[in-house]
């Protein structure tokens, strides 16, 4: 899901302000390894160490004994990311198949493309694409976000069903997906770049809600999704696959060459054919 943001932006969907929060690492312990962990994502972030219970701060990077984990100030429990067999995206893992929409959607029927998934948030989908075989670029431009994820990796990475994914199928770039697809050349092409911008509030998420209201207030919606999708589709060799919920407009007033639905989301492709 680094995503350089404006300091303040309109919600396109619902019309309210939004301004980055002010967010604090802490530990959950007071242990010397936390202490230390802590410390060094303050320098990475640029983000100041401070209590629990500050409440200067809207959110909180909390160092856990079980990894990373954002959470409202005066809040227990919060976002964080998952991706081992064994954890709470087990049974997603555990299911993984090629009959799958997301994996109808990518172009798994004959092959297995190429993905930059340029939105990659909590990397759920860019894990499920790496596990079914893809080579998977994941791109999110938020630092905090890419933490998280990267944390998730780093934990996910020590599990023998998953961590033989990595390095070589699953990659973590920090920075702006718009200017890496303008960057790449022919040859470093992607066969398909996956999109899941944040979704407009609708009630519906594949997320439990507490999870949404969390990430959306740390990264806000995505205004420049529309000019994503361009920048998609001038690089992508075969398709963009576009995620939406079922009953939201199609990105950009664009209608996609085909849909595939699951229960909760509907994945929108258009087809580039740059091959």
């Amino acid at each position: 899901m680094a995503r350089p943001r404006p300091t303040r932006k309109t919600s396109p969907t619902d019309g309210a302000s939004w301004a980055p929060p002010r967010v604090g690492v802490c530990a959950a312990t007071s242990d010397e390894a936390s202490a230390i962990r802590s410390a060094e994502l303050s320098a990475e972030l640029n983000l100041p160490v401070v209590a629990a219970d500050d409440r200067a701060c809207d959110l909180l990077l909390v160092v856990t004994h079980t990894g990373l984990e954002l959470r409202e100030v005066g809040c227990a429990g919060g976002v964080k990311a998952d991706l081992g067999a064994s954890g709470e995206n087990a049974g997603r893992l555990a299911g993984a198949s090629r009959r799958q929409p997301i994996a109808r959607a990518v172009g798994m029927k004959k092959r297995t493309p190429t993905v930059v998934d340029a939105t990659a948030g909590l990397g759920r989908d860019a894990m499920l694409l790496a596990r079914l075989g893809c080579s998977v670029t994941a791109v999110e431009r938020s630092p905090i976000a890419a933490a998280l994820l990267r944390d998730a990796l780093v934990r996910a990475s020590a599990e023998s069903a998953v961590g033989k994914l990595m390095p070589h199928e699953l990659t973590l770039v920090v920075g702006d997906a718009a200017a890496l697809l303008a960057a790449m050349s022919e040859q470093e092409a992607p066969d398909v770049v996956y999109l899941d911008p944040m979704y407009p509030p609708s009630g519906k998420s594949a997320l439990p809600k507490k999870a949404m209201r969390i990430l959306r207030r740390l990264v806000g919606d995505d205004p420049d999704a529309d000019a994503l999708l361009a920048a998609a589709r001038r690089i992508a060799r075969e398709r963009v696959v576009v995620k939406r919920t079922p009953r939201a407009t199609a990105l950009a007033s664009s209608s996609p060459t085909m849909s595939y639905r699951g229960k909760l989301v509907r994945y929108d492709v258009y087809v580039t054919r740059k091959e």
